[in-house]
């Protein structure tokens, strides 16, 4: 074994790597920056991390999501490995123990989000940390091309002025060749570095159904597939409706959306993932980080809104490389809402300008002033206040986001958080002054480690049943030791932030770009457009439409979606098929009639017929009024 896979083997139990993998870990050790396409379930996150171990030195992660920043230090924390993340949620005094942790205390992984990454405080410790590798994740997010574009990820090239011998390792699942240009011209790539995984799922079948009576055949189809999976579906209530739906049924099943507590997320993903919980009916907030390879099949119930969501989502079916399914009910409603989401996405530039002026003054931010600002926001308190649409408002929101006015975090729920200010020979002679104290501050030792160099997650619940004291008391005893300067205590709380990217400026200053709104509702638009003739289309393999819109062009069908299933019912092998086809395309390059085609086509006759009938079915082929047939996709 190389060093490299000794470290894998360690860390993580495996004896060798997944597809890719070791080519990225190889192509960064050779200090090139380096663009991994890897579909959902690849493993991109084994790249860096065994790469990092091998070296002496702190990782800098970048990722937008503070949810899955949090899973993946969780997760080192727990094979024994030091990780720690920033975010804007953070409190002044958790952000400088985290920066002297990454200067000083032997950390290997920093995950950062990043509108963090050019405050001055970060800044002038980047150059104390030994930074081995900065990983860029969800790297689609630097480009204005990509499904979801965010400003503060352009800051990231400024890091490398300030540690320039440093490579850069960008990882996304989703991208499509404009987009992956982009993303190494924006991260000032010194040579183009592209190692790609194919977006072919060999064992995934796709499958539409266009019905109206969708539920009733979800029901049914659940109840004969085998295995685990995922339902999901565009709305929190719906989530909850359709698992209880599946439980009235006798069916195992749970809801996961992000309204829930975090309690409550981590409680219903681990009994799907342990597999208490069959079937999990969720929003688009749930799979991020997972790794469940027995997932015999992901059902959107109702399309997703882009193709790239779309594949990441079915992208978590079959990771053990077993047959699975990829199945997307729609109905005329459905199809009606992808057509209306175009506007609805793209308010009115007045209406986000009136959101913006409200939201200055929700916060009282007067005009020249806000800059780098962080407020605790919540959506529906300022939609109810200034009398929004909640939707409406979220939309204005990231359109002023895209134009770098302010920023939006996603719904942070932090646990209360305790650290202790004063070394143990201080906190020694503070317990002996102070008798009353002393019992609880046993109590978090005994219960809790690493008090005295980080913030430590706590339980007031758990400490008030352990100490057989009421919360009361709990809350009485940290508030008093928090104030002798003896812990920081910081309570749990639970919301998404605004972060004031630049000053307010006067509304009649304020500019919403050609290249964030009307390029982006033009780009918007042709991915709704593209999910619509994936739904209505009947004559190309899913796959191939899929590989097509990712730049990978490919002419073999997969044989096995609901379309190549429905043509390999003409009994014809497929090169018997393709070669009909082909002859007809040449053939009625013009109208024509049956016999001219018969008379002109060296082919079978009935087999002749079944091809054009089976066109025809799928509107490829016309019947006109003068019995003339005609070819309308040439």
């Amino acid at each position: 074994m190389n060093v490299y896979q000794d470290i894998l083997n360690k860390y993580w139990g495996y004896t060798k790597f997944r597809p890719l993998q070791e080519e990225i870990i190889q192509s960064v050790a050779d200090g090139k920056d380096t663009l991994g396409l890897m579909p959902t379930g690849g493993g991109k996150s084994i790249t860096f991390q065994v790469y990092s171990l091998s070296k002496p030195g702190l990782c800098l992660v970048i990722t937008p999501l503070i949810s899955l920043m949090k899973d993946q230090v969780e997760n080192l924390q727990r094979r024994e490995i030091k990780a720690m993340y920033i975010h804007s949620g953070m409190s002044g005094w958790e952000m400088k123990n985290a920066y002297d942790n990454a200067v000083w205390g032997d950390y290997k992984f920093l995950y950062i989000s990043p509108e963090r990454i050019l405050s001055a405080r970060f800044l002038e410790r980047l150059v104390q940390m030994k930074v081995n590798l900065i990983v860029v994740d969800e790297a689609h997010c630097i480009s204005q091309w990509g499904y979801d574009f965010r400003p503060s990820y352009l800051r990231i090239k400024e890091l490398r002025k300030h540690i320039p011998k440093v490579p850069v390792l960008a990882l996304t699942a989703t991208a499509t060749p404009i987009v992956v240009d982009d993303i190494q011209d924006k991260l000032l790539f010194s040579k183009k570095n592209v190692l790609q995984m194919s977006f072919y799922r060999e064992n995934i079948r796709y499958i539409v159904k266009k019905m109206d009576d969708g539920l009733s055949y979800l029901v049914r189809s659940v109840k004969k597939a085998k295995g685990t999976g995922i339902i999901y579906v565009k709305s929190r209530r719906k989530s909850k409706d359709i698992a209880e739906l599946l439980q009235k049924n006798n069916i195992s099943a749970d809801y996961y959306h992000a309204g829930l507590s975090s309690k409550s997320r981590t409680r219903k993903q681990d009994d799907w993932q342990n597999e208490k919980t069959r079937i999990i009916v969720a929003t688009n907030a749930f799979g991020m980080g997972i790794d469940k390879p027995n997932v015999r099949f992901v059902i959107h119930y109702g399309a997703p809104f882009s193709p790239e969501s779309y594949f990441q989502e079915t992208g978590r079916a079959g990771r053990d490389e077993k047959q699975s399914f990829a199945v997307l009910i729609s109905d005329k409603a459905d199809q009606l809402s992808l057509k209306r989401q175009v506007n609805k996405v793209f308010p009115p530039v007045d209406q986000v300008k009136k959101v913006y002026t409200s939201l200055c003054n929700f916060f009282q931010v007067a005009v020249g002033f806000g800059k780098n600002q962080v407020f605790d926001f919540s959506l529906a308190e300022f939609s109810g206040r200034y009398h929004f649409s909640i939707v409406n408002t979220l939309n204005c929101l990231k359109i002023l986001q895209r134009d770098n006015y302010l920023e939006l975090t996603e719904e942070v729920d932090n646990p209360s958080r305790v650290h202790f200010l004063v070394r143990r020979d201080e906190l020694y002679k503070f317990q002996v002054a102070n008798a009353k104290f002393d019992g609880f501050i046993k109590l978090l030792l005994r219960t809790y480690t690493g008090l005295f160099s980080t913030y430590i997650e706590i339980d007031e619940a758990f400490l008030s049943k352990r100490a057989n004291v009421s919360m009361d008391g709990v809350f009485y005893f940290l508030s008093q030791l928090s104030s002798n300067k003896i812990i920081h205590y910081i309570p749990r709380k639970k919301t998404p932030f605004i972060i004031y990217t630049k000053d307010r400026v006067d509304i009649g200053l304020l500019k919403i770009s050609k290249e964030n709104y009307t390029d982006r509702k033009i780009d918007f638009q042709k991915r709704v457009d593209f999910m619509l003739f994936y739904i209505n289309n009947k004559t190309r393999c899913r796959s191939n439409i899929l590989l097509d819109y990712f730049g990978e062009k490919s002419t073999i069908r997969c044989g096995k979606c609901d379309v190549c299933m429905s043509r390999n019912d003409l009994s014809l092998s497929k090169l018997e098929f393709d070669n009909i086809v082909s002859e007809l395309k040449k053939i009625m390059k013009a109208p024509c009639s049956y016999e001219d085609i018969i008379f002109k086509i060296d082919n079978n006759e009935d087999d002749v017929i079944q091809v054009i009938q089976w066109l025809s079915d799928r509107g490829k082929i016309v019947h006109r009024i003068d019995n003339l047939l005609e070819w309308v996709d040439k």
